[in-house]
């Protein structure tokens, strides 16, 4: 019997991921699996169980089950072991699920991937960023070197990014989600709450670097570095990304009017915004993000307010930021089949 440890994260989608978790646990049973079940207890959790187990050698696979911050937090503990991390969708966006054909809904399907899905070696970004203070239930972060590593700059926090680290409005956005509209279920949450800060935005400056090019100041707007598709719960930033290539992918906008924005929304969902009032989308390998002093010229100092970093749905880091693209930092077991493949 192959034998499976599962994190599930009760709270996840306001306890939704636990009623998933005792839906499809009897289909796992009779799928042939022996299970082993850890349940988080708290923010930063699950990545402590995860690495407990990077070693072990009876175990066939190190399954998630909560929605994309879950799955950050295992990936975290997991990154470098040969054990695959499978995926039980239960959060509001579950875009690394989306990202590797994993169904949302249908256990059936689920449980297929999980028995004959394919193990595939993909790429993550490594963030140092200035931690922001505690909101909602986010501690301010710290470092956790046993699975993230040591930072190369002093006073920056590591986090690791297997999805998205974006920047700008959106991360604006995930920040409001930790202490406002917890009565909206699913994915709409990101949409009402991306328009509620839109309308306050107000103009931030900031110098950017961008892989070897030469650094400049730009009027932010929204910039997303990732490795698949989606985040947001579906919204297309950076269509045609692949998480098994030798670079990730930036999409970025600079000096957007707030009607802008607000009309950008309908063609992100459906990855029609590229090209769209000078919005790029281009392979990254490295990208820097910093405030501006009172000459105009880089600083180490945090932009204030501040400018939110955010790494897989956790925003609770800010600028400065650096994120530099590694291969090969972790085995996720998807579909057999998805689009970026080949």
């Amino acid at each position: 019997m192959p034998r499976i440890a599962c994190i599930v994260n009760p709270a996840g989608r306001d306890g939704n991921s636990l009623k998933r978790w005792k839906s499809i646990e009897p289909a796992l049973a009779d799928a042939g699996f022996e299970c082993e079940t850890y349940f988080t207890e708290r923010v930063g959790h699950a990545p402590e169980i995860a690495y407990s187990m990077r070693d072990r050698k009876d175990l066939d696979l190190v399954v998630a089950c909560g929605g994309d911050g879950t799955v950050h937090e295992v990936a975290s503990g997991l990154r470098g072991s040969s054990i695959p991390l499978g995926i039980i969708p239960g959060g509001t966006g579950n875009d690394v699920a989306r990202a590797h054909g994993i169904p949302l809904k249908k256990n059936a399907g689920i449980v297929d991937v999980l028995t004959n899905g394919k193990d595939r070696h993909v790429g993550a970004f490594r963030l140092q960023g200035t931690p922001s203070p505690s909101e909602g239930d986010y501690p301010e972060p710290t470092n956790h070197p046993e699975w993230d590593g040591e930072p190369d700059i002093p006073g920056r926090v590591v986090r690791w990014v297997f999805l998205e680290s974006d920047c700008g409005v959106t991360s604006a956005t995930a920040r409001a989600k930790l202490s406002r509209a917890k009565w909206i279920k699913g994915s709409f949450k990101y949409t009402y709450l991306g328009i509620t800060e839109i309308l306050p935005w107000k103009k931030k400056m900031a110098w950017v670097k961008i892989n070897d090019a030469e650094g400049e100041i730009v009027d932010f707007s929204m910039l997303a570095a990732t490795t698949t598709e989606m985040f947001g719960g579906g919204y297309r930033v950076c269509p045609g990304a692949s998480p098994i290539l030798e670079h990730g992918f930036l999409c970025h906008a600079w000096g957007l009017s707030k009607l802008k924005m607000l009309l950008l929304m309908g063609p992100l969902k459906k990855g029609k915004h590229v090209g769209k009032w000078g919005i790029e989308l281009k392979p990254c390998t490295r990208l820097e993000i910093r405030s501006l002093d009172s000459q105009g010229m880089p600083s180490d100092d945090s932009h204030d307010p501040p400018l939110i970093v955010q790494a897989d749905g956790e925003p609770c880091l800010q600028t400065p930021a650096l994120l530099e693209y590694h291969t090969k930092q972790l085995w996720i077991r998807g579909a057999s089949e998805v689009p970026w493949d080949n």
